[in-house]
Parts: C-alpha cells; structure tokens; sequence
C-alpha cells in the first residue's frame, strides 16, 4: 500500500511539473516581449524629445512664453505700484481709452482714444439707474430676484439668491455701490413692461443725452454688445451726477443687508477701492469688467479744487485702473493750471470743451 501511494504521488508530480513548463515560458516570452516594447517606446520617445530640441522651435516658444508672462506682471506690478510718479513729467495711463474733462468749463484736460466705441461693462449701471428713478417708481416698494436675474450669459456669481427679496432702493443699491448684476436685473424686470422695454427706455434716454455712440441690450453690461465712447461717457456720467440718489450709492463705502436665507448680514463691499480708502473727494463712481471691456472706471471727483469727470476704459489688471487714478491726480496736483493734452490719441480732437 505504501508502494502504491507513493508511485500515485510521483504521478502527480510528474503531471504537474509537465503542466508548468510551458507556463513558464509562456510568462517569460511575455517578460521579454514587453521589455522589448518598453524599449521601443522609450527610444522612440527620447527621439521625439530630441528632434524637438534640435529644432528649438517648441521648447523656444514655451520658454520665451513663460519669460514674456513673467516680464509682463513684474512690468504690470511696477506700474501699479510706482510712487516715483510725482505729475512732473508726462502723463502715462496704462488704460487705452481716457478722458479728463473739468466738470465745471467742459475744457479738455488729457484725452486718449476718446472717440472710439468698446464694450463698458457694469458702467452700463449709471443708465440702468437714470431709467428706473426716471420712472419715479417707489423706492420702497419690495420686489424679488427671481429666476431670470441669474446670470446664465457669463455664469457670474451672486449672494442673492433667487428669491431674496429687498426693497427697490435695497436693490439699487447694491447694483451701484457693489455691482450687483441680479440687483440691476431685477430693476429691469421690475420695470413696467419687463426687461424688454425697460432696455428701450436705456437706448431712448441715450440719444436723449446725446450719447450718439452708445448702444445697450442688457442692464447689467454683461453682454459685451453694451458699447460706448469715453466722450460718451462723460456725458453720462454728468447726466447720472444731476441725481442725488445716484450719488449717494455709488459713494458709499460699504453697506450691510439682510439677504433671503442669511441668519446675519451680508456685508457688500464697493467695487472702486479708492471710495473704500476715503482718501479722495468723491462725488460719483462706478466700475466696470467682464473680459471683453478690460478694466474700467468712471469719476466726478475733486482734483486741486476742481471738479474732474474721469473716464478709464480697457486697462488691463485688477489695480492699473487705481493706479492711472492716482498718476492722474499727482499730474494735475503738480500743474496747477494743467494744459490741455491729447496724448496717445489715434484720431484728431480739438482740446476744448466737448458739448
């Protein structure tokens, strides 16, 4: 009996030792095989890598990218930032479209590119205001934000949500102050007739000013086809001065509201940081920015006891349009009787007062 079992187990182990070498070599020829593809691989990719250094056209092109990045924003920052500046010499605004003009003469003090339409972003708010306080609707009355106040064309965001309901006064606040795009709409969807004829109310009062380049569909100035000029502006924001309301918003460094939803205030912030600092003598203001229309600013404010309308249109970084303002008042600070400019204008303007 032992004999026999142990003659069955070296059987066994003979079958399965016949049935595991070709396994093996199976498993073994895989090894190699993928070796050889890994090789294969890797020389055809340091080949590539190669190739394209030997042209120097790819890795060029991304490091001269990079350094011209990196140049751009130090460049960027500097002038932001430059305190050297102290209005001496020539005045250089890093916004491709200024205007300067003395509230009180109309006389020209330093145009740019004044004459050229672009998109205005949120300054499209000022009209959006004029037209609903000129409708003498109740300041008071409360009105609610509903489904198509939200932002579906940019996707921008907002902390009234659908729903939240303010006073009328509440919302034209907020649109101001701190750029409230479902403030403003809501303003328009308020209107009598909607949004719709409140936007034709915006265009009829435009040719009633005189604004003969400036055209909106939307109250909010997301949609980028909301265009106007820098002389066109200081039309409007003159217009938009004559009411106290206007004022009063748009001035106003921060202001704290009860929104649908919050247990607490909601703190909402202006948008112009030079009102938050209370460091200038503002009368109006108002920002502005989607992609489309750069970085924009609109002013009434009082420079060496004089009463200055500032346009500031298409700057580029979030600070330059702060830092043109404030190279703009050294300037003028320094000449006491500054002298009408049109630098850096493309087409011709008569330096005087602009009717």
């Amino acid at each position: 009996m032992v004999k026999l079992f142990f003659r069955r187990m070296v059987l066994v182990y003979m079958a399965m030792a016949l049935v595991a070498s070709p396994v093996e070599v199976l498993a073994a020829h895989k090894k190699t095989t993928k070796r050889v593809v890994l090789s294969q691989k890797n020389a055809l990719t340091k080949h590539r890598i190669a190739s394209r250094y030997q042209s120097g056209r790819i890795g060029a092109q991304k490091v001269s990218v990079k350094l011209r990045s990196t140049r751009n924003l130090q460049s960027q920052r500097e002038f932001m930032v430059d305190e050297s500046y102290d209005g001496s010499g020539i005045l250089q605004l890093a916004s491709n479209k200024a205007l300067i003009i003395n509230q009180n003469t109309g006389e020209v003090i330093y145009a740019k590119n004044t004459n050229l339409p672009s998109p205005i972003a949120s300054i499209t708010k000022l009209m959006t205001a004029m037209v609903m306080l000129d409708a003498k609707q109740p300041l008071d009355e409360v009105i609610e934000i509903s489904s198509e106040d939200v932002d579906y064309l940019k996707g921008t965001g907002s902390r009234l949500s659908v729903g939240s309901r303010l006073s009328r006064g509440e919302f034209l606040q907020l649109a101001l102050m701190a750029s409230e795009n479902r403030a403003a709409s809501a303003l328009a969807n308020n209107y009598p007739g909607g949004k719709g004829i409140f936007v034709k109310a915006m265009n009829a009062k435009a040719l009633e000013l005189g604004l003969g380049s400036t055209h909106f569909v939307d109250p909010t100035g997301l949609d980028s086809e909301n265009v106007s000029t820098a002389e066109d502006l200081a039309k409007m924001v003159q217009a938009a001065f004559q009411y106290p309301e206007i004022r009063a918003a748009t001035t106003t460094a921060s202001r704290e509201v009860y929104v649908e939803g919050h247990n607490y205030p909601v703190n909402f912030n202006n948008t112009n940081g030079l009102v938050r600092e209370g460091e200038w003598e503002i009368g109006l203001s108002k920002t502005g920015f989607i992609n489309e229309a750069g970085r924009c600013l609109v002013m009434q404010t009082i420079i060496a006891g004089e009463p200055m309308i500032i346009v500031l249109l298409d700057s580029y970084g979030k600070l330059t349009r702060i830092g043109d303002a404030n190279r703009i008042r050294r300037w003028m600070e320094h000449n006491s009787e500054p002298k009408a400019t049109t630098t850096g204008q493309t087409q011709e303007v008569v330096a005087g007062r602009i009717s």
